[in-house]
């Protein structure tokens, strides 16, 4: 019986016999050199072959659309590897800005676009770029995207798994590894690279990693600008400092020169510069939403993940907003409802200010205003200084409200304490000068009454569809700093005072000295007496 599954027998090689003969022998000699040719001929084709692909690099990736980016008119359109979304995507891939974030929602394709922003220079043999993650694990993930991208982009391109980097047939170089804490930016001293991209930036709590690894940012190639690109979401351990260096500053989308995110001064050449006292370079925010990103958002199932998350995360991670944060005092301050245009204030209304000074810190100085219609609070200016002595300080007030009719000023009241008794106190200094204030409260409860009060003034009236109190828009400061502030661990009636606190003491001053007036139904025997009052009775003013 045959067996079907027997594995046939392999056939026998046919015998081949030695030659004997002069001439079969000679014949079998010619043979064999013409085989011997034939190798040496196809090693040698290959050979030629790549060295005319290192004397003319294959065409750069097709990205339509892109500034920096070449289209072949030769190649198909089913050719093209990577095409940008309109809108954020392709603004970040264009953006000609030595500093630029591409941050805000989950799902606007940013780490995608940072892995692909480099490729447009690596014809060029002398370019070295740099991408980094915070640990490894984070790493892998930038890796696959670049394993299934690089090579079709630059046939020839080797990922090198021991020295984390890719190299190109051109001979240009990006390395890919991770920068877990600070003191890790010493593995780079002494190397220049032409482009570095961080992604998911607030997880660094520090500027000290972007700040140094600018030091690194060179090249001897003249055809090769210098970038440095980040990606991120808000939120995360340095959400406060990359906000200050780069959503602060400027409108979203729009072009600023760097400043230094302590001072909020613009970063210029020093005096025995030949630029001296131009500025620096300049940066740039552009903004991502899951709408920029078709793929994700027409599922609509990434969407709804996000709308199940906690308030502050789902503000984060799906609005993309930067006016939030883990643990945020006052996470109902809405950027579109609380801040206004700036607008002439008419002479009938009544102004004041409020004043928390610091030497060594901060002195921060509001100016408000009463809208009569609704009693909404208004903060139209802001001063923010630092180790400017007291008496200086009166003078800058002075000269900031020439002309201006304030009814008074409150000031905080530790500055009447005489200390050794060596002199006049703070505020009386600041009074000589002619810049008059009066001390704030700051009895026992206090400071959580000042708070419950900023909370009140936060709602929005349903009948007039305003706030409580409004601030214009030119005072970046007070609107940097208010969102964030962050509640204290041990007293969630308070925010926490070990940090930048300085405007939210004065806008708690101010708004205590006119709380949130109330309804005539809550007076028995008609409405309340509307006779003027001076504001200090001492002083009559």
């Amino acid at each position: 019986m045959l067996n079907k599954n027997a594995v046939p027998p392999r056939p026998k090689a046919k015998a081949t016999s030695t030659p004997q003969t002069k001439e079969e022998k000679e014949q079998a000699r010619l043979a064999k050199q013409k085989r011997s040719a034939r190798m040496q001929l196809n090693m040698a084709q290959k050979k030629i072959q790549k060295l005319e692909r290192l004397e003319n690099p294959e065409p750069e990736m097709q990205v339509m659309g892109t500034s920096g980016f070449e289209q072949s008119n030769e190649e198909p359109e089913d050719k093209i590897l990577f095409e940008p979304n309109p809108g954020p995507q392709t603004d970040f891939l264009a953006a000609p800005e030595r500093e630029v974030l591409y941050g805000g929602a989950a799902g606007g394709g940013k780490s995608y676009a940072l892995i692909i922003d480099p490729l447009r220079y690596c014809n060029n043999k002398n370019f070295n770029a740099l991408i980094l993650r915070r640990t490894n694990d984070e790493l892998r993930e930038l890796i696959h995207k670049s394993q299934e991208m690089y090579p079709n982009a630059y046939p020839g391109a080797k990922w090198m798994e021991k020295k984390s980097q890719w190299v190109f047939p051109s001979g240009a170089r990006i390395w890919m590894t991770y920068l877990e804490q600070d003191k890790d930016v010493l593995r780079y001293q002494g190397q220049a690279f032409t482009y570095i991209g961080i992604d998911e930036l607030t997880q660094y709590a520090t500027p000290y990693a972007w700040d140094y690894l600018r030091s690194r940012l060179r090249t001897a190639d003249p055809s090769l600008p210098v970038f440095m690109r980040a990606t991120t979401n808000p939120g995360g351990p340095g959400h406060v400092w990359v906000k200050k260096m780069f959503i602060d500053p400027s409108t979203p989308g729009r072009p600023f020169w760097a400043t230094d995110i302590t001072t909020g001064e613009t970063l210029t050449y020093p005096s025995r510069h030949s630029k001296a006292g131009q500025p620096l370079f300049s940066r740039r925010f552009v903004p991502a939403k899951l709408l920029d990103n078709p793929y994700l958002y027409e599922a609509g199932d990434y969407e709804a993940m996000l709308l199940s998350l906690p308030e502050v995360q789902r503000k984060q991670l799906l609005e993309g907003s930067w006016d939030i944060a883990e643990g945020a005092a006052f996470s109902e301050f809405d950027r579109r409802v609380h801040v206004i245009d700036p607008f002439e204030i008419p002479n009938s209304w009544r102004k004041f200010r409020a004043c928390d000074y610091g030497y060594a810190s901060a002195s921060g100085v509001l100016w408000f205003t009463v809208d009569p219609t609704n009693e909404t609070l208004i903060v139209y200016r802001e001063l923010y200084v630092s180790k400017v002595p007291a008496k200086e300080l009166a003078h800058m007030v002075l000269e900031a409200e020439d002309g201006e009719s304030i009814h008074y000023g409150v000031l905080d009241s530790s500055l009447w304490h005489k200390r050794g008794d060596t002199g006049p106190s703070l505020a009386e200094q600041m009074i000589v000068e002619g810049c008059r204030w009066r001390p704030s409260d700051r009895s026992r409860g206090s400071r959580v009454a000042g708070k419950n009060e900023l909370h009140r003034r936060l709602q929005v009236d349903e009948e007039s569809g305003r706030a409580g109190i409004e601030i214009m828009s030119n005072c970046t400061n007070l609107i940097a700093q208010l969102p964030t502030l962050p509640m204290d661990k041990t007293n969630p009636e308070d925010v926490n005072t070990k940090v930048e606190d300085h405007l939210y003491d004065a806008l708690r001053y101010g708004i205590m000295t006119r709380p949130k007036s109330r309804s005539v139904f809550d007076f028995s025997g008609g409405p309340p007496n509307q006779r003027w009052q001076p504001a200090d009775a001492t002083f009559g003013y």
